[in-house]
């Protein structure tokens, strides 16, 4: 019996954050929700500061060019923080 090997390239589309979570909401469906206090330069930024992000690439990454803060949506699935 042969194993499929399946090629993992999330993607986020829609990106926001609560007062204690950051919430990313991938191209397939499933939603990230991880404790914003993991990244002090979200859990410091101002409201206007976190609604200012950007995808980068086709949505591998997060970027939020006020507080120059960047995410990787692989390293939000693994738990990197």
């Amino acid at each position: 019996m042969g194993t499929l090997a399946v090629e993992l390239h999330p993607q986020a589309h829609n990106v926001r954050c609560t007062d204690v979570a950051l919430v990313v909401e991938l191209v397939d469906g499933r939603t990230i929700t991880v404790p914003l206090v993991w990244f002090p330069r979200l859990s410091s930024a101002s409201e206007e500061q976190l609604k200012n992000w950007e995808l980068l690439g086709d949505g591998e990454g997060i970027h939020w060019p006020d507080i120059d803060e960047d995410l990787s949506v692989a390293g939000l699935l693994a738990g990197a923080h």
